[in-house]
Order: structure tokens, then C-alpha cells, then sequence
């Protein structure tokens, strides 16, 4: 039985650890950022009376968004939602099909893949990159699958196995190298939610680029943001143009007519919005550097505590380090709540990992693989305050 003094001696430890590098005074889990151009080509985009769908503003963000990826086409949307939801129906995902996707992620994911129609199959994850585990993934499917015309048809369900959605869990690259082959030998469209990992890459590609779509978030908690908005990158022509016109609501060109030829959605990002990612984009490089300083902070104040482990970047990876994570080992994952509570109280705003989505009341018939790890790892992570304004304003 633990002792009271040993759960506030290793409580406390934690806390002290976090608060040397945070300081003292509340502080938000990842907070925004304003120290560019913003406030002028805001006040351009207000000049100019574009603050909608259309504008420069919109055109030199998706242009820059895909010099920095390396994708060859960047269409921005109104958030990252609507960007999984269009690259789900890119990719041919219908009514009545399956998606595997992560039960160790945001709702949105598996939200998206029910806005298709379709019904999220969660997958397991693994300790090494907090994302999908490949090995476990491939042997479940051998057991479940069986092919028809080319098609991945759950045997159990009947249903056609369209994608598989890996998401780069807090910034940190799943094994994409993995996840390829899966996508190949069973047919399966690889779309990635990269709605965390903008700056993050994979073997000196940029998340987002190596799947058939990527997507990526501009929430106000991301590293950089537009307020709200997304985007969709592919390296596929025919693709990216019909994300435009399916997030311009299919409207066919025309001088003034209204005409539409599909079903289609008013998803396109605001000028004014793309305006203030301008200036966001600008100042990544520096964000980014910013991050990995903060990292390296956390693990000297970590060092000498037993009984956890500040994740880090896996093998042949570059994370954005978007918000920093502490792993509890398995002996000290009844301190979770304890910790967490202790830093809300000093106005420091820890989080654990999102609920398990296998375990919402809407989703606890959607059928699922065994899910042991990522359980576990539910119950083990604490995400820390990221911002990358933590380390500059402690040298300032």
C-alpha cells in the first residue's frame, strides 16, 4: 500500500520540476504568439475589404504552406476538422465503409470519418511513438480481413476497410514507413492527420506529405495559428483540385451564374485568417527553436526524478515538440490525477490525454482491436505547458 508521504513526495517532485520551468505564475497549456507582421497585414486585409474567401492573403498562405512542407499543393480550410472530412471523401471513403483510426486521439479524427457516413474502427497504439502500432495493426488485419475486388472487407462486419487515419500524436511522426506498406498490401487509402505536427518530419520529409492527403491544424493551441483554420496537402493535382472546389461548395467558375455540379461545402479559409497565418508562417523557424530549448529544459529538470519519462522525439524523426509529455511508469500512474490537480491549483495547465474514443457513449459499438497499450498510456500521460513564449520570455 502506498503511503500518503510517498504519493506527495513524488507529487510534489513532479510539480517542482514542472514549475522551474514555467515559473510561478499561471500559465496556459499553449498559448498564441503575436510578434510578427500580424497586426499589418491585418490591418491590409481590412484596407483591402477581402476578408473573406477570397484575397492574397489566402493564395500566398496556401503557396507558403507548401514551399515549407515540400507538399506540392496546400488548400486552406476554416479548421482541421473540415480538412479530414474532405480528405476522407478524396480518398473515395463512402457510407457504410470502416476507417481505421487511433482510439488514443482527438474526437475530431474519428468525427470526421462519421460526417462520411462511415464508421471509425479503432486500432492500438504503441509506447514508441504514441501513434498506431504497426506490428499489431498487420497481424490484426490478417486475421480479419479478407480481399474482394481488391477491396479489404472486414469479415466480422462486412464492411469495406477504406482508410486507415494515423495521427501524429502531440507532434511526434508515427511509423509512416510502416503505416506505407500496410496502406499497399491491403489496399487501404493512408490519409494523415497531421493536425499537430506542422514543423515535424519523418525521415526529412515534412508529416503530411507521404500519405495519399495529409491535414494540418491552425487552432488557436497550435504552434501556429489563423484564430481557426486548416489545410490539405497532397502531392496529387486532380486531387487538390477537387478540395477546392469541394471546399467552394462546387460552385462551377462562371462570371455570374450560380451553378453547382456536386455536393459541396462552404469550407474555404477567410482572408482575414490567412492573413494572420502569413505571419504565423513567418515566424515557425523561430517557434520551433524555441520548442526544443523548452524540451531540453524539461529534461534537466526531470533528470534526477525516478518513475517517469519525458517522451522524446523516436528514431529518424524530427518532432515539433508540440506539447510537451511526461510518461508515468506503470508502478506511479495512480499519481496522475494527484499531479494534475496539484498544477491546476497553482494555476499551471496540465492535461491528461484525451479520453480513449472506444470509451464514448457514441462510439462504444464502433468495433475495435485489442487496446491494452493505449489504455495504458491513457492512464500514464500528462502533457505539460509548450508554449514556445515559456523559454523566451524567461531570457528576456
Amino acid at each position: 500500500m502506498i503511503k500518503d508521504s510517498n504519493r506527495a513526495g513524488f507529487v510534489n517532485q513532479v510539480v517542482d520540476a514542472i514549475r522551474s520551468v514555467v515559473g510561478t505564475t499561471p500559465v496556459g497549456l499553449h498559448e498564441p504568439t503575436f510578434d510578427g507582421n500580424e497586426w499589418k497585414y491585418l490591418k491590409e486585409c481590412l484596407d483591402s475589404s477581402y476578408v473573406s474567401s477570397v484575397g492574397k492573403f489566402v493564395d500566398q498562405f496556401e503557396e507558403s504552406l507548401a514551399n515549407y512542407t515540400g507538399a506540392k499543393y496546400a488548400i486552406s480550410v476554416v479548421n482541421g476538422t473540415s480538412a479530414l472530412h474532405i480528405a476522407l471523401k478524396l480518398a473515395g471513403v463512402q457510407p457504410g465503409d470502416e476507417v481505421l483510426v487511433p482510439a488514443l486521439t482527438f474526437v475530431a479524427t474519428a468525427n470526421a470519418v462519421t460526417y462520411c457516413g462511415a464508421t471509425p474502427h479503432f486500432v492500438e497504439s504503441e509506447e514508441g511513438t504514441l501513434g498506431i502500432d504497426v506490428g499489431k495493426l498487420r497481424d490484426y488485419l490478417h486475421s480479419i480481413v479478407e480481399t474482394n475486388s481488391s477491396q479489404s472487407i472486414n469479415k466480422i462486419t462486412k464492411k469495406v476497410i477504406r482508410a486507415i487515419v494515423p495521427m501524429h500524436t502531440f507532434g511526434h511522426p508515427s511509423d509512416l514507413d510502416g503505416l506505407n506498406l500496410i496502406s499497399r498490401e491491403f489496399n487501404i487509402a493512408l490519409i494523415e492527420d497531421a493536425a499537430e505536427s506542422l514543423g515535424s518530419f519523418y525521415k526529412e520529409k515534412h508529416t503530411g506529405t507521404i500519405g495519399l492527403v495529409g491535414v494540418i491544424s491552425f487552432n488557436g493551441n497550435k504552434i501556429i495559428t489563423t484564430g481557426g483554420g486548416g489545410a490539405i496537402l497532397t502531392n496529387d493535382k486532380s486531387l487538390a483540385t477537387h478540395a477546392k472546389h469541394l471546399t467552394t461548395t462546387a460552385k462551377k467558375p462562371h462570371q455570374w451564374d450560380y451553378d453547382h455540379d456536386e455536393i459541396g461545402y462552404n469550407y474555404r479559409m477567410p482572408n482575414i485568417n490567412a492573413a494572420l497565418g502569413c505571419a504565423q508562417l513567418e515566424q515557425l523557424t523561430d517557434k520551433l527553436k524555441l520548442k526544443r530549448i523548452l524540451f531540453s529544459r524539461y529534461q534537466d529538470a526531470f533528470n534526477s526524478i525516478n518513475g517517469l519519462t519525458l517522451f522524446k522525439e523516436p528514431v529518424n524523426t524530427k518532432s515539433n515538440y508540440w506539447l510537451q509529455t511526461i510518461v508515468l511508469n506503470r508502478q506511479n500512474e495512480i499519481f496522475r490525477d494527484s499531479i494534475l490537480e496539484e498544477c491546476h491549483r497553482i494555476g499551471i495547465s496540465a492535461r491528461p490525454a484525451w479520453k480513449l474514443l472506444n470509451q464514448l457513449e457514441f462510439f462504444r459499438t464502433a468495433p475495435k482491436m485489442n487496446l491494452k497499450c493505449a489504455e495504458a498510456l491513457h492512464r500514464r500521460i500528462i502533457n505539460l505547458p509548450s508554449s514556445p513564449s515559456i523559454y523566451a520570455k524567461s531570457i528576456a
